[in-house]
């Protein structure tokens, strides 16, 4: 049997800095691509940028650039050009992607240091010459005709920013409940992109006459996306009621920015062995554990998906069912990577979002993380800004301890003290008050136990109702046999 290496893209990135964006956001934000496109395991071989006042309509970048970026491809640079018989349409992609996804990943990227000018000075005639960029990748959402244009003037596949978080997200789906949601935001950006291929009028064929392959195949996709949907209700369903099993217990989320270190602070919070890799969107699955040591009541974290700049629109819509879990939370942790320069404006996308669904009223704290990473000056100036923020580092022992007794004490402050009167016939509710309540004391008498306990106002009510109703209900019976 013979194995077939597939070579990894070799990606130029392209990028338009517009009016109103920084010279350092720009680069943040290319920097970012960047990171993106390794995260699929491509390589990064040339980037080309520009300063404009607004996207070109037609073709992303003006006449000067696009032909600078033709020579890293070996394209034309001419958009009316076709290259004879292409195939590289966004369907075509997107199942080769599908094909290949797993060979990539398992293959080690080839270093290679050749540069954008040596690149361009390659041989024209060659048909591969080494170096050359085999793909574009541009920070921005492009229209399907700017992608068109784009890759017939460069005679090479074109992918924008949401394609590439998209195909990340295919990739890192774990859960059926993850890969359904991916699957719906892919085949809604997938849609709009379907074009003709050479030899698809031979396909006209099916329901309605007359209609071509990519009518077809959109048909297909409207109903799959319907399936989809029918099926993510349902494992929504099943999500939601979990959750409501949980609405009175104590829940923490850790939200924020993708590779701010939100798994790993779960991980040393809660002892678990949630996934920690040090790469973009590495966890899309909600994950809910105990806060460990256990506390009493129980306080349950969560980890949620990361957000990033320019989140497609399709995979918040998608993602909302698992953004709930911040929603309900009791108490949210924004979690930012201090350590970089741009976390303030990662915090505001974070906060975008969460306000998107509802979330923002919930209460927070701000948790600036990575802090091992920065000079004493560095630290001081974060305290100066961020006075009631905790600086921490999730692989410090003695921060994280300082950040579980920081949780602990929200909870504690909100709560009140009771006394609860177990009667002996209803010793069975004694371990849901353990469960709901932290036990201050315990004294026997002839009513039954009696015990101090602390516990949220909410809790401590239900505790109270519920010994009520289960003492009212053990003289049922006896007024039942007297009356027969």
């Amino acid at each position: 049997m013979v194995n077939v290496r597939t070579e990894s893209p070799r990606v130029v990135l392209v990028g338009v800095q517009i009016d109103g964006v920084s010279d350092v956001e720009h680069a943040a934000h290319i920097a970012e691509l960047g990171r993106l496109v390794s995260t699929l395991g491509w390589q990064v071989v040339a980037t080309v940028t520009q300063k404009r006042q607004t996207l070109s309509r037609g073709n992303v970048l003006g006449e000067g650039k696009l032909q600078e970026l033709a020579k890293i491809t070996g394209g034309s640079g001419v958009v009316g050009s076709r290259a004879p018989k292409r195939t590289s349409k966004a369907k075509e992609r997107w199942e080769a992607a599908d094909e290949t996804s797993e060979a990539e990943a398992e293959d080690e990227s080839e270093s290679d240091d050749t540069t954008a000018a040596d690149t361009a000075e390659a041989d024209a005639g060659a048909a591969e010459p080494a170096g050359r960029a085999t793909m574009v990748v541009v920070d921005h959402e492009l229209s399907p005709n700017q992608l068109s244009n784009l890759e017939r003037a460069t005679g090479v596949p074109a992918m924008d920013r949401s394609g590439v978080i998209v195909e990340i997200f295919h990739r890192h789906a774990r859960s059926r409940e993850a890969r359904l949601q991916v699957e719906i935001a892919r085949l809604n950006y997938l849609a709009p992109r379907l074009r003709e291929s050479a030899g698809a009028s031979e396909r006209q064929q099916g329901r309605g006459a007359g209609d071509t392959a990519v009518e077809l195949d959109r048909r297909r996709i409207r109903d799959r996306l319907a399936e989809l949907r029918r099926e993510l209700d349902a494992i929504s369903g099943d999500q939601a009621n979990r959750r409501f099993a949980r609405r009175d217990q104590l829940r923490v989320a850790l939200v924020g920015y993708t590779n701010a270190g939100k798994s790993s602070l779960m991980r040393a919070l809660t002892g678990s062995s949630v996934l920690v890799a040090d790469q973009l969107f590495a966890t899309l699955d909600t994950t809910v554990r105990a806060l460990h040591p256990e506390t009493k009541p129980r306080i349950l974290v969560s980890d949620t998906v990361g957000f990033i700049q320019k989140l497609p629109h399709d995979l918040v819509a998608s993602f909302r069912s698992t953004l709930d879990e911040a929603m309900e939370a009791s108490l949210l942790l924004y979690v930012v990577d201090a350590s970089d320069p741009t976390f303030e404006n990662q915090l505001a996308v974070t906060r975008g979002v969460l306000g998107e669904i509802g979330a923002s009223e919930v209460p927070s704290k701000l948790l600036l993380n990575k802090v091992d990473r920065l000079t004493d000056e560095q630290k001081a100036d974060l305290r100066e800004r961020y006075p009631d923020a905790i600086q921490l580092s999730a692989h410090a022992p003695g921060d994280v301890a300082g950040l579980r007794e920081a949780i602990i004490a929200y909870f504690e402050q909100e709560m009140v003290e009771e006394e609860l009167v177990v009667p002996y016939a209803r010793q069975q509710n004694v371990a849901e008050i353990y469960a709901n309540a932290r036990v201050l004391s315990e004294t026997f008498d002839e009513e039954g136990r009696k015990l101090r306990v602390r516990a949220l106002p909410e809790a401590a009510a239900k505790l109270k109702a519920l010994l009520m109703t289960t003492s009212h209900g053990s003289h049922a019976p006896d007024s039942a046999a007297g009356e027969s």
